[in-house]
């Protein structure tokens, strides 16, 4: 058998969702951040969202588990886990980390604009799929590797990848649940779903990952279906703020 519900969960509030939200409305044009993009821990609201979520996986039995090896992701997995009072046991994995800025790390949307002008035309130009800052990822770079990660870890080749049977791996069995990021959890969208470029836009355009959410896939055959998006439920059934933050300046329309 193969993996045939998968939950896309998004980390809790971040610090740096918080001072990205602060220098956004201040008008900064720097993100006042000191940790590395990979260090950066939850919030206080954060871990009260995780823990939130701990009620979400105490009704559901995920029978493969991986998460991104940031920080957030995995402190929202274990707050979780421990309010829930289950022992998992996650797989890391470096293809759901989060998108990379480089040069753009810890820019606001001003910030482009006013240091790097050349870099906001280009984005313009080539629209956020596509646009690949110096240093850093397009969303296409990060389509790429996870569909190395689907391949490897959900017993089949996304919707325009099929393998022959004898190429296939292994395949896990049952649900799966993935702790990672909000731009992580749009492209498995897109390559799980078989998503055009103008589609993924029009809907990350519409739709937003809210932090701690569930995003829920289903699978009949090989054709894989959406359930729910961004189902906080579990948050207010528990009484945790309800939170949405951009994760990069690439996320909202141009």
């Amino acid at each position: 058998m193969t993996i045939t519900e998968l939950w896309l969960v998004r980390h809790g509030e971040s610090v740096g969702n918080l001072r990205a939200s602060h220098a956004e409305r201040e008008g900064l044009e720097t993100i006042d951040l000191e940790d590395r993009d990979a260090d950066v821990p939850l919030s206080e609201v954060g871990e009260e969202q995780a823990r939130a979520l701990g009620a979400w996986l105490s009704e559901h039995h995920p029978a493969h588990v991986w998460v991104s090896p940031y920080v957030r992701a995995r402190q929202t997995l274990q707050l979780a886990a421990d309010d829930a009072g289950v022992a998992v046991s996650p797989r890391q994995d470096e293809r759901l980390r989060d998108r990379e800025l480089g040069i753009l790390d810890l820019l606001t949307r001003d910030g482009v604009e006013r240091r790097h002008p050349e870099e906001a035309a280009r984005r313009r130009r080539q629209g956020k799929f596509l646009h690949r800052p110096p240093g850093g990822e397009s969303w296409a770079d990060v389509a790429l590797r996870l569909r190395s990660f689907v391949r490897d870890a959900l017993g089949s080749a996304p919707a325009d990848v099929r393998a022959d049977a004898d190429q296939q791996p292994s395949p896990g069995t049952g649900t799966g649940l993935i702790v990672a990021h909000d731009a992580v959890v749009m492209l498995l969208l897109y390559v799980l779903l078989g998503c055009t470029e103008k589609e993924l836009m029009e809907y990350a355009a519409a739709h937003t990952v809210l932090n701690a959410s569930v995003t829920t896939l289903v699978r009949d055959g090989d054709e894989w279906m959406l359930r729910s998006f961004s189902d906080v439920s579990h948050l207010q059934r528990e009484g945790a703020d309800v939170t949405a933050h951009p994760g990069s300046p690439d996320v909202q329309p141009a």
